[in-house]
């Protein structure tokens, strides 16, 4: 494995890591964030709705409740589904977390099936199964973190007709605004704006009070 290859693959874990990571002291688990989605889409408040059920689905993936109520909100605030490739699907079988730590173990396993073979030429058969083993198991991680990469720079809108601004500063007409609820790309931050890009690639500068991240910043 080559330096390059090695410092990817220690990306894509720590990405799934961070998925994954407790920013609440009080808890943070899908049950939790669903109901509070829940609570949030009763009081009218698609955004939150949004965010929540986004963060919720992170830690208990392809949930059939949690993805209902996500398509519900987004289609009552008129806001495009999400609608998820086969590869996102697959790739999301289970909890970052988990396939994070099969991703190491797998690393472990390719590792010790390399020594072995220095050190001791005989038993080809079971090196090669756990040689094959340990690669499986790379390549679930390596499926799950680049399915997940993307979300680690997406945010939800917030508030109502956010303003897209040409700079990050709070004066002059704004380029264009949009709807509360809708997922941005987050490409950089400035002081107390983040530069976005849409799904239809108009790009601009809102507000943090505008906007949240889908994985928790602490």
């Amino acid at each position: 494995m080559t330096a390059r290859a090695a410092s990817l693959l220690l990306c894509l874990l720590i990405g799934a890591v961070q998925v994954h990571a407790d920013p609440a002291p009080g808890g943070y688990s899908a049950a939790e964030l669903y109901n509070l989605g829940n609570s949030y889409a009763r009081m009218g408040k698609p955004g939150m709705a949004i965010l929540n059920y986004e963060r919720a689905s992170l830690l208990s993936a392809n949930d059939p409740d949690i993805e209902a109520n996500l398509q519900y909100v987004r289609t009552s605030a008129h806001l495009p589904g999400e609608m998820r490739g086969t590869f996102d699907r697959i790739a999301r079988i289970a909890s970052p977390l988990l396939l994070s730590w099969i991703g190491v173990f797998g690393l472990g396993v390719v590792g010790a099936s390399m020594i072995a073979a220095q050190l001791s030429p005989r038993h080809r058969l079971w090196r090669g199964g756990a040689m094959l083993l340990g690669l499986s198991m790379l390549g679930l991680t390596i499926c799950n973190g680049l399915a997940l990469w993307p979300i680690l720079h997406e945010g939800v809108v917030i508030t109502a007709a956010t303003p897209v601004r040409v700079s990050p500063v709070p004066m002059g007409d704004p380029l264009f605004t949009l709807p509360e609820g809708e997922t941005v790309k987050i490409s950089a931050e400035h002081e107390s704006f983040a530069l976005i890009e849409t799904r239809a690639g108009r790009t601009g500068w809102v507000a943090d009070s505008n906007l949240a991240p889908i994985v928790p910043r602490k």
